[in-house]
């Protein structure tokens, strides 16, 4: 008599949403996998996931409310049995670190091939760990341990400017950064020249994209970001 292979229940966390019906098809295709719940932000992610108990937790990074990281360690040191992996378009050192030291169990590449994608599923729900090719000179070496991660752009970054970045990620202008650390627009303006060049960013939406990807700062409101006029349009 033959019975029917459990399949690994997952939690697909993306905020958006032609993604994940993408990857509920893709997935659709592999018999031991099922999605059986879905979440466009880092708070439904940990709602979800107390809710339905899947095997694996399927985690983007950049999302609204709270990000994938920040979610990722929340869900991890609430019960022990979570299982994330985390599904990225980012390859970068410091991320993936942040990602392992948050508590996934993995870390894929949003290009990986469906058979690769599926194998690292399988992997983390039997408790194991995986880590895209890509991925793995960056953090680990060849006895399986953590390294000590590489210097990256973010790393090259001052104090100061650290700061600045996250003062511009959260919405400031430069005026009101210069107010907030005390210092002339014209030195605000200089530690952001000086970051965008470390950081090889071109623009304000770029270095917002950048903080938020790497768990910096939340996904911010960008209603509050938008001109004056903009507003006084929506209220008349």
């Amino acid at each position: 008599m033959n019975s029917t292979p459990h399949k690994v229940r997952l939690l697909l966390c993306d905020d958006h949403a032609l993604f994940r019906a993408g990857m509920k098809a893709l997935l659709a295709r592999q018999p031991t996998l099922e999605v059986v719940g879905e979440a466009a932000d880092g708070q439904a992610a940990l709602e979800e996931a107390e809710r339905l108990r899947p095997d694996v937790v399927l985690m983007d990074i950049e999302m609204p409310r709270l990000s994938g990281i920040e979610a990722t360690r929340r869900l991890t040191q609430a019960t022990k049995e979570a299982k994330v992996l985390v599904l990225t378009m980012y390859l970068e050192d410091l991320l993936v670190a942040r990602c392992l030291e948050a508590g996934a169990r993995g870390y894929i590449v949003k290009d990986a091939p469906a058979a690769e994608l599926a194998q690292a599923v399988e992997t983390v729900a039997r408790g194991g760990r995986y880590l895209s090719p890509g991925a793995v000179d960056r953090v680990i070496d060849h006895r399986g341990q953590v390294l000590e991660r590489n210097r990256t752009r973010y790393d090259l970054l001052t104090n100061r400017e650290r700061e600045v970045l996250k003062l511009l990620a959260d919405g400031l202008s430069i005026k009101e950064v210069a107010a907030r650390l005390g210092r002339s627009v014209k030195t605000a303006e200089v530690h952001t020249y000086n970051l965008m060049q470390k950081l090889d960013v071109h623009d304000r939406s770029e270095l917002i994209r950048y903080a938020i990807a790497h768990g910096l700062v939340q996904v911010p409101v960008f209603e509050d970001l938008a001109p004056a006029s903009f507003h006084d349009e929506k209220r008349s």
